[in-house]
């Protein structure tokens, strides 16, 4: 059996019920944290709250060598974790169908995501959230301004009155010179809206900061002046709102200090 394990947002505690037994019982546990990772807890806190040794894979050891998470999955029960859910944004979709080709069983126990948790903290109403996009440091796509992909998937929401979550980009092992097993770097809300405000308009925004965390942050306004402002330590993510319903535009004032003068306009 080959068990993928969602861990949730913050840290330990995060995990469901159901992914916290499957983590216990495993024969090895094998996890990723090239795309996300737990900002309130390190592989050691995972360790030491579960009782399980946590085998962390880079990258290329999993989706290049797979082989020995899908060995241990043929000789016991095998863990797969990442932050979030396994199977949205961190997609391993590639490693449960080669598991299913070779007759190893396979589930996946959800967690919470960052998509969810935005709607939820904001009051902005899920089902009116269209295709989400990630937009990358300047030295990742060779440019110094947003991608046009960045763009057109923004606007393409806009003209269809959806609301857009925009991932900020990780870089862990990667930087700007190349491979470099040291590097960490994660984009902040701040950077991100200042490069929004440059690159395409001076739109409303609003800032997800540490979902999932006793201190997270949700903050509204322009572009503009979110980039004149910090929040903290990571991760965060943007959403920029399409068409507001009356409920969701009070519940930017309400929850996230939107003002209310630009909500008029």
């Amino acid at each position: 059996m080959l068990t993928f394990i969602g861990l949730g947002l913050y840290d330990e505690r995060s995990i469901t019920v159901e992914g916290r037994e499957a983590l216990r019982t495993a024969d090895r546990v094998f996890a990723e944290f090239y795309t996300s990772r737990l900002v309130g807890a390190d592989v050691a806190d995972l360790e030491a709250a579960h009782g399980v040794d946590v085998e962390v894979r880079d990258r290329e050891g999993v989706e290049r060598d797979p082989e020995p998470i899908l060995e241990a999955a043929e000789a016991g029960d095998a863990a797969f974790l990442t932050a979030g859910d396994t199977m949205i944004s961190t997609t391993h979709t590639d490693l449960r169908l080669r598991a299913e080709t070779r007759g190893i069983d396979t589930r996946v126990v959800h967690g919470v995501t960052a998509q969810s948790a935005a709607s939820s903290l904001t009051g902005l109403q899920n089902y009116r959230f269209g295709k989400a996009v990630t937009l990358p440091f300047s030295y990742a796509h060779g440019g110094d301004d947003v991608p046009g992909s960045v763009i057109e998937t923004i606007e393409a929401n806009r003209e269809r009155g959806l609301h857009t979550v925009v991932y900020l980009d990780i870089k862990v092992g990667t930087g700007p010179t190349g491979p470099d097993p040291d590097h960490e770097e994660y984009m902040t809300a701040d950077h991100a809206a200042r490069l929004l405000a440059e690159g395409w308009r001076d739109e409303l925004a609003v800032v997800v900061a540490r979902a999932g965390s006793p201190d997270a942050v949700v903050a509204a306004d322009r572009l503009s002046a979110l980039a004149g402002r910090e929040f903290g330590d990571p991760l965060h993510l943007l959403v920029i709102p399409g068409d507001l319903h009356h409920v969701e535009a009070e519940a930017l004032v309400g929850l996230a200090d939107a003002p209310e003068s630009l909500l008029e306009e």
